[in-house]
């Protein structure tokens, strides 16, 4: 390492985690985490869906290092140069597997979404394929959203940014979180092969009118009936708010799982059973506002509830305001902080910019050297501001200039 690098950022606990470390790879600062966990007495340090998101930004990245105490409560990172799915980085016939442990409780979007941030600013396109027996690609007691709703809400903001091409993901295998939050054994693959040099300047300000709502209604190993269920109770509600109602159902085999054990060897088991439903509401501009339930692993919730309390949720999402939701709020943020040194501009609901996620993201973004945002009233709501942020000029380093 040569002595002109520059000394770390140093944050303390795990909060925000995955940010930081995205954050740490876009703009090529090493950071120091400390106090990860240290008074927990049965697992302190760092817990294994954040090593495994430390894997992936390994195998994603050339040159990157990654250096964990004795007890797993400090970490040093380095980030290298995002090379994506270059023959350099391991990647077998153009595509990087990506096992995640069957301890693993956080759904697959927590992987998805820092690698989708990462993808526009790569030197070669990202092919990555999760598997394994902790991959849940349904939304989590923990807070994550469905991979359906990375693709319905969080993929189409890139082609804002003027990414839009050769950019798909597939759900291979559906799966709900397994017994206790843990695993699920599905089965995803993201392709991302537009990069860029810089994204271009963003400028919203008009979240226009709610125009049509489409989901999707989803179970593994479970009868039918719980998606119609749970998609006539959503209707009851959407339909009088806009005729342009769909959603879609998906029926799916609970996956197989061969127990490791030496005295049940060879044994299959089903996990990932489960339901749940994802809505997205577009406006009239093309602003995405989303919601996500699933039923929880102990089970006892019936359909109808799950139905009727995502229908509220994305309801509650339109009436927060703005042109962005409180779920694409971080990625648009942090790709205008990350385009041309130009002054960007959205408008976004007071109620989800004031959230403890997006001012940890703009103080985490003011640490690593971006500049800070710029805030006024909007003339036309009442109850939303315009963010002004003005872009960092970096972009993509490993992409050569035309």
């Amino acid at each position: 390492m040569s002595n002109n690098s520059p000394p770390p950022i140093r944050f303390t606990t795990q909060k925000a985690f995955a940010s930081r470390i995205t954050l740490a790879t876009l703009t090529g600062r090493p950071i120091h985490i400390s106090q990860i966990r240290p008074s927990s007495p049965t697992s302190p340090g760092l817990a294994s869906h954040e090593i495994s998101l430390l894997r992936l930004l390994e195998a994603v990245t050339n040159g990157s290092t990654i250096e964990i105490s004795y007890t797993g409560t400090i970490l040093v990172y380095r980030p290298g140069l995002i090379t994506g799915s270059a023959p350099c980085s391991g990647a077998s016939g153009g595509v990087i597997r990506h096992e995640i442990a069957a301890a693993c409780t956080r759904g697959v979007s927590y992987f998805l979404i820092p690698l989708c941030l990462l993808a526009p600013f790569s030197k070669a396109p990202i092919n990555v394929l999760f598997t394994g027996p902790g991959v849940i690609t349904s939304a989590t007691p923990a807070g994550d959203v469905s991979a359906d709703t990375v693709r319905t809400a969080i993929l189409p903001l890139y082609a804002r940014f003027g990414v839009s091409n050769n950019i798909e993901l597939r759900i291979l295998r559906r799966s709900n979180p397994g017994s206790r939050g843990k695993g699920g054994a599905g089965e995803i693959q993201l392709v991302f092969g537009h990069q860029v040099r810089l994204p271009k300047t963003l400028h919203l300000l008009n979240s226009g009118r709610i125009k049509r709502i489409r989901g999707v209604a989803y179970c593994t190993g479970v009868p039918a009936s719980n998606n119609a269920r749970m998609i006539e109770a959503a209707r009851g509600i959407l339909n009088p708010m806009t005729v342009d109602t769909y959603i879609f159902s998906d029926v799916s085999a609970a996956p197989y799982l061969i127990s490791k054990d030496k005295t049940t060897s060879n044994v299959k088991s089903k996990t990932g059973i489960g339901f749940g439903i994802s809505l997205v509401a577009e406006s009239s501009t093309g602003c995405l506002y989303s919601a996500d339930v699933v039923s929880p692993p102990s089970g006892g919730v019936p359909p109808e509830d799950l139905g009727q309390q995502c229908a509220h949720q994305l309801l509650e999402s339109v009436a927060a305001g703005g042109a962005v939701s409180l779920v694409g709020a971080p990625t648009v943020l942090a790709l205008m902080a990350m385009g041309s040194e130009d002054v960007g501009r959205v408008q976004i609901g007071k109620d989800v910019i004031s959230t403890e996620q997006i001012i940890g993201l703009g103080r985490d973004m003011k640490a690593f050297g971006m500049n800070g945002w710029g805030f006024r009233e909007a003339t036309d709501v009442e109850n939303d501001v315009v963010v002004s942020v003005v872009g960092r000029g970096v972009g993509n380093v490993g992409r050569k200039i035309t």
